[in-house]
């Protein structure tokens, strides 16, 4: 091999060298980003509660046993998201309104 063939590999050499960097450089460059990007997505306010929420009770069938207001603190993991109509009809039903946040007086629904 001549000189200015080693020279010339020499040279490529050094480029995919740099050019290897280059690439772990921007692929750091892609990491850092899709870190700030979830932990922007973790900061993002939680979505609203819903307006009103029927509470279930354990076993088969699970049928309503309280109403609430969405944002009551005295809601159970067994809530389920209701309109204003699903709620006024399980308090017409005879569902208990929560003694807390007082659904059936927000609602108009008193006996």
């Amino acid at each position: 091999m001549s000189d200015s063939s080693a020279s010339r590999l020499d040279q490529l050499r050094f480029l995919e060298r740099v050019q290897v960097r280059d690439l772990q450089r921007t692929r750091d460059w892609i990491a850092a980003e899709e870190q700030h990007l979830a932990a922007e997505a973790h900061r993002q306010p939680p979505p609203p509660p819903p307006e009103w929420l029927i509470e279930h009770g354990i076993g088969s069938g699970r049928p309503a046993v309280r109403v609430h207001v969405g944002g009551c603190w005295d809601t159970r993991t067994r809530c389920k998201p209701a309109t204003a109509d699903v709620a006024r009809r399980a308090l017409a039903e005879g569902v208990e309104a929560c003694t807390h946040c007082r659904p059936d007086t927000a609602l108009g629904v008193l006996d």
